[in-house]
């Protein structure tokens, strides 16, 4: 508690040290980024408790990379995402793309629930996201909440959540594009996108291919994806639409530095599709979403490379996950905006061993099927002119084995000035334990429980338009208990619930708008782990600018990860990193543009996951075309 008061005094004295300026700013920038991911229905970031970062469609772009997941990793402080080559992250053994929000998600990912357009995405089995299926060209935002938001999402949002926002036609008429890039390591990436609107109809279709050799012998990567989307405004007032995402990937796992391995290959589709009807009125709005998600994997996990032993055992399994979400929103009287909703997932699938060289029968390590119903219901009330404005939330989370679980939410935010606003927030964050956890592999353990957090939090959002700039402080202190960790119990590893949480730091945001042309960012997050975990660096630190000029455009971004833990069993190992890279734009023509970029320019070398040494200078060319 003695941190939570020097975090109190200290966003009090800030606060107070700036309100002499309030009155000088004029009426250019406001706090009134429209968020959906904090709250369902439509609000003011102004009017949210909890931090939420924003990454554009422009920055997509600019980024010029077929995976979101990157970008993510630099904008978003707090958010860290591990890699281990120049494309792609893999599954199962020697795999990266553990995602945690400070300190909070697990490698697999569990602890962090990714969405798209608001629908859960991860594995009905393992219960974590397939990192290698988020790609870029399919997203027009992304929206990021910064610690638990299990009160609207239930399980797996217990440090937070990734919702990607996918494109939609907006323009009258048809609109065509094309990106091609080659790089380093013989490393392709291609992608077209037609779209189309007409009256009420929009539609949107895009294809991409990637593959690299990989930076590293017997780590290669191949990837087929396509997205579509078919939208119809059935009136000003309600809309409606459908899409359908799918991707085949290939992959391959070198193994470690000390420990090669050969044949360790993944095969991998992922498939998601949905359909969703909105309302939005002056005082009410709300939606009716269904989605489906299914894959199907097939996994040799490989043997030493000098080994005379070659095990004749495969990975299968084929899981799903289908749902119902059902939200309505309105505003009973002036200020106030009352959410109930209604959340329905089934989810699960069957995984065996099989043994193709042998005349052996599959064997079975699970077939499972779990259902979970919630409700829930949040209040947003703003008095005073919209200057305070309370946020209340419960939900009543039912899982079928596990039972019952009630998730409390409580915040207040202080906008004295259209250009400031003062948060706090109180969260409850949990996860129930997967079916992997519970029934597969030695570690499983069907008794466990499911983990629990608490999450205590304060944040300031400031800009001064004068000045063009823009800036936010948060701290935070999360507790938890339960945690999943496997242990040795009567002679073998076992999933018990005896692992603890106790994280706290703070966050920096910093926008600059110097001109017309030049834009500087940077942020910053520090993390103090009582308890460490791998993949989660106690220092992130991101600075970038971009500039035009005429036809040119460049962008530049520089990362330090400081005291970054490869292992933190049988001893604790970490690493450090500064990473420079740069991208040049340039337009030739309305229709058609050129571009470079290089990643690790300073040609440093580090790891990320233990074993896996990451790339050095690695460099990419393309050109764009829209026709």
């Amino acid at each position: 508690m003695d941190y939570m008061k020097k975090i109190a005094i200290s966003l009090c004295l800030i606060s107070l040290v700036l309100y002499p300026l309030f009155g000088s700013v004029n009426d250019t920038i406001r706090l009134d980024e429209v968020i959906v991911t904090g709250s369902m229905p439509k609000v003011n970031l102004r009017n949210l408790p909890m931090s939420i970062s924003v990454v554009t469609e422009s920055q997509i772009e600019a980024r010029k990379d077929n995976s979101l997941l990157p970008l993510l990793n630099e904008e978003v402080p707090g958010l860290f995402i591990t890699q281990r080559g120049v494309m792609g992250y893999g599954v199962a053994g020697g795999a990266a793309g553990a995602m945690s929000i400070r300190g909070i998600g697990g490698a697999p990912t569990a602890g962090v629930l990714v969405l798209i357009d608001g629908h859960p995405q991860y594995m009905g089995l393992m219960g974590h996201p397939l990192a290698d299926s988020y790609q870029s060209m399919m997203t027009e935002r992304v929206e990021v909440v910064r610690g638990p938001a299990s009160v609207l999402y239930g399980s797996n949002a217990m440090g937070g959540v990734i919702n990607i926002i996918s494109k939609q036609q907006k323009q009258e008429g048809i609109h065509n594009s094309a990106r091609l890039m080659y790089g380093s390591h013989n490393s392709l990436s291609a992608e077209v996108a037609s779209g189309a609107k007409h009256g009420k109809f929009s539609t949107s279709l895009n294809l991409g291919y990637n593959k690299s050799d990989g930076h590293r012998e017997n780590m290669e990567f191949e990837q087929f994806n396509g997205y579509t989307r078919i939208g119809y405004d059935i009136s000003g007032n309600w809309k409606s639409f459908a899409d359908f995402n799918l991707s085949k990937t290939l992959s391959s796992n070198p193994g470690t530095i000390n420990s090669p391995i050969v044949d360790n290959d993944a095969d991998i589709i992922r498939g998601v599709a949905s359909a969703v009807i909105e309302n939005e009125y002056a005082d009410t709005s709300g939606a009716l979403k269904f989605f489906y998600n299914f894959g199907t994997h097939n996994i040799n996990d490989g043997y030493p490379i000098n080994s005379s032993f070659i095990p004749d055992t495969r990975f299968k399994s084929n899981d799903m996950m289908l749902g119902v979400t059902a939200y309505q929103s309105y505003s009973f009287f002036r200020g106030n905006k009352t959410t109930a909703g209604f959340d329905f997932q089934r989810f699960g699938g069957k995984a065996v061993q099989r043994y193709p060289l042998n005349m052996i029968s599959d064997s079975t390590l699970a077939d499972v099927i779990i259902n979970n119903v919630a409700g829930y219901v949040n209040i947003q009330q703003s008095v005073l002119n919209n200057k305070i404005t309370f946020n209340a939330g419960i939900r009543l989370d039912h899982h079928e084995l596990k039972g019952s679980e009630w998730i409390p939410q409580l915040g207040l935010s202080y906008s004295p000035t259209p250009y400031t606003s003062l948060k706090a927030i109180m969260s409850k964050g949990f996860r129930n334990p997967t079916i992997r956890e519970m029934y597969m592999f030695p570690p499983q353990n069907p008794d466990l429980e499911s983990e629990r957090l608490m999450n205590y939090e304060l944040s300031l959002l400031q800009s001064f338009p004068d000045a063009r700039v823009s800036m936010g402080v948060n701290l935070f202190y999360i507790k938890g208990v339960n945690m999943i960790i496997i242990v040795p119990v009567g002679g073998r590893p076992l999933n018990v619930n005896s692992g603890e949480v106790e994280n706290k730091g703070f966050e920096l945001t910093f926008n600059y708008h110097a001109t017309e042309n030049l834009r500087l960012s940077a942020n910053y997050s520090f993390l103090d782990m009582t308890y460490k975990i791998v993949g989660a660096p106690e220092h992130k630190f991101y600075v970038s600018g971009n500039y035009t000029y005429y036809r040119w455009n460049f962008s530049t971004g520089l990362q330090y990860l400081g005291n970054l833990y490869t292992t933190v069993k049988p001893e604790q190992i970490k690493d450090n990193a500064l990473l420079l890279n740069a991208r040049i734009n340039y337009q030739a023509f309305d229709w058609m543009n050129f571009f470079v970029r290089g990643e690790n320019l300073l040609d440093r070398e580090y790891e990320i996951n233990a074993g896996y040494p990451m790339p050095g200078i690695t460099l990419f060319g393309g050109i764009g075309l829209v026709f």
